[in-house]
């Protein structure tokens, strides 16, 4: 009898913890997507997208403005807490000129070394200073410091409530103090439609001044029109003649897509401006590109540099230590994920 009833009480207690593990589970929310990665906008439309990182001391704010409006093109301006507290009446221009904001973070530091509740932390309080400044909100748009992310930050960034973390085509490398001349340079001879322009307001980003009227006129001259990045988001995406799209759905991997529209993934990723062809989302859209029985090999560069990682080395570094993209990077050593590179691992440099 004595045993019967240990049975039964056992059994009950059992069914109570089972139950209290169903509700907590039921209740939990569910985790937010990763923040998805952009470099550019999905269309062959004719437009591009001007970006420009403000740090702490914005000096050349007012001559970007008035270049912008002298010539009636809205940019997008990615946002620090320190830009905020140092030259608020700036900010406030940029927003009554109807330019769109992203956030930048608090204080500009790597994201891939701090932890999870400061990345929170740097965002939201981004987000409050730029609300009570100007009553406009930084989401869903977010550019990580040095361009450095990885699916930690991405997903922590994601969970945070902004959805794009927002890299560029086109770098002007403005920040190294390169001429007008080198900067104009750079954004004609790598401009593509939906192409996205990285460049600076600071002091140490002295040619963008005199370099952006001369970008303006020459784009719009080649039938470039300008949109901010919600303008280019919400362009319908165009795929190539001979291209299709294809939905993501849940179990799906960009081999598996490849696969059954035998192209491979790196022209899935290329299709699609991929910077990590391991992170792609149910519901995005994908370029799929027509498949060819053979893919012309590339003509080989007059030169090439190897380079050997080092400890506390990321593409990102890599890339802007020899002056070319993470994308090219990878593209020229077959890289499928940008976050793993290890101590010892030769790189090709083209």
């Amino acid at each position: 009898m004595n045993t019967n009833k240990m049975r039964f009480f056992i059994a009950r207690v059992v069914y109570m913890l089972l139950g209290v593990f169903l509700i907590l589970s039921l209740a939990a929310p569910a985790a937010a997507a990763p923040a998805q990665t952009i470099s550019r906008g999905l269309t062959t439309e004719k437009v591009v997208a001007l970006t420009f990182d403000d740090g702490s001391d914005g000096t050349h704010i007012n001559r970007i403005l008035n270049t912008l409006s002298s010539h009636n093109v809205k940019a997008t301006f990615f946002l620090t807490g320190t830009g905020i507290n140092n030259h608020p009446q700036a900010i406030r221009n940029i927003v009554n000129q109807g330019h769109a904001v992203g956030n930048h973070s608090y204080t500009h530091p790597d994201f891939t070394k701090i932890s999870g509740t400061q990345i929170r932390s740097q965002l939201q309080q981004t987000e409050e200073a730029v609300r009570n400044l100007t009553g406009k909100t930084t989401k869903p748009f977010f550019r990580p410091p040095y361009g450095a992310y990885n699916s930690t930050v991405l997903q922590h960034v994601g969970d945070a409530g902004w959805r794009y973390s927002v890299m560029w085509t086109i770098d002007t490398i403005d920040w190294t103090g390169n001429s007008s001349g080198d900067i104009v340079n750079r954004v004609m001879t790598r401009i593509t439609p939906g192409a996205i322009i990285l460049m600076h307001t600071g002091a140490g980003a002295s040619g963008t001044p005199a370099a952006l009227p001369t970008i303006i006129t020459r784009l719009k001259a080649q039938g470039y029109r300008f949109v901010t990045l919600p303008q280019l988001m919400n362009l319908p995406s165009t795929p190539a003649p001979g291209s299709t799209t294809y939905t993501v759905r849940a179990g799906d991997t960009l081999y598996a897509i490849a696969r059954r529209f035998n192209v491979t993934v790196q022209q899935i990723a290329s299709a699609n401006n991929l910077s990590n062809p391991n992170l792609i989302r149910v519901g995005q859209v994908l370029i799929i590109p027509s498949g060819s029985s053979s893919t012309p090999a590339p003509t080989p560069p007059a030169t090439t540099t190897r380079y050997t990682v080092r400890s506390g080395d990321t593409l990102y570094f890599i890339a802007r230590r020899y002056n070319t993209t993470v994308q090219r990077l990878a593209s020229v050593n077959n890289l499928s994920n940008l976050n793993l590179i290890r101590v010892g691992q030769v790189l090709e440099i083209r």
